[in-house]
């Protein structure tokens, strides 16, 4: 194995290790998720670029005989700077990144997965304070695409029958189904993606996630933001594991 790796990088997270160091999480397109040490105190060059949600060329080190990997260069050339000046912005962008790497970075499509990150980290980095949460439900659908999980919202699992326009579905979580009214047998303890849901849903599959930045464009109302963000959640959640806390914050 080469000593000198590069990767076409996103950051995910970075924590203090040691008196002076860090330890940084990446999602790259050639290995999905890579872990390595950044070395240097405050007034290093290299903290200052591996930082949260910079994006470009990152340059490894990695020793074959201690099997450890450190950054010995970063090419930054997406910073967004926006996220952080908002509220709304960091939180839907750090739950973004810990979707990322609860997940293991996409599966094995990493090319893509990091694409829709970086997408939806630009949204973000330039979005209103009112446009965070759907442009956050949108990189959590298409995630769930990337996973291979995301459920066919026209038809009901169990009957085949394509769902009529007014239909509401219901999605159980066990078996990884939606089911229609007639179907469904606990309405009341699953969660519910309403006509007015499931439209918008299907819309926002063949657009740039930029475009919801236009709210009056592509409009949804409170209730249909909610049960999207829960159908999605419970989607993504059935494959990590449990709910993220950090999804609870946008």
């Amino acid at each position: 194995m080469p000593r000198n790796l590069t990767f076409s990088a996103l950051t995910l997270r970075v924590k203090p290790s040691g008196e002076s160091n860090r330890e940084a999480w990446f999602l790259t397109a050639e290995e999905g998720l890579v872990k390595a040490t950044v070395f240097g105190g405050a007034k290093s060059r290299l903290r200052s670029q591996v930082a949260l949600f910079h994006e470009g060329k990152l340059m490894i080190y990695h020793d074959p005989v201690k099997d450890s990997r450190k950054v010995s260069d970063f090419d930054v050339q997406s910073w967004r700077p926006g996220i952080r000046e908002l509220w709304e912005r960091t939180t839907a962008a750090g739950a973004l990144a810990e979707t990322v790497l609860f997940s293991q970075g996409g599966g094995g499509n990493w090319p893509e997965a990091l694409k829709l990150a970086g997408d939806t980290l630009d949204t973000l980095n330039t979005a209103a304070a009112g446009a965070c949460s759907q442009i956050f439900i949108y990189f959590l659908w298409h995630w769930a695409q990337i996973l291979g999980v995301k459920p066919d919202l026209s038809t009901c699992t169990s009957c085949q029958k394509e769902v009529k326009k007014e239909g509401f579905l219901w999605y159980f979580n066990r078996k990884e189904a939606l089911f229609c009214e007639n179907c469904v047998e606990t309405p009341d303890s699953l969660p519910c993606i309403s006509p007015e849901g499931r439209l918008w849903l299907m819309e926002i599959e063949s657009i740039h996630p930029d475009a919801l930045k236009n709210t009056e464009k592509w409009p949804t109302d409170a209730i249909s933001t909610r049960q999207a963000k829960a159908l999605s959640q419970a989607i993504l959640a059935g494959v990590i594991g449990r709910r993220l806390p950090t999804w609870e914050l946008v």
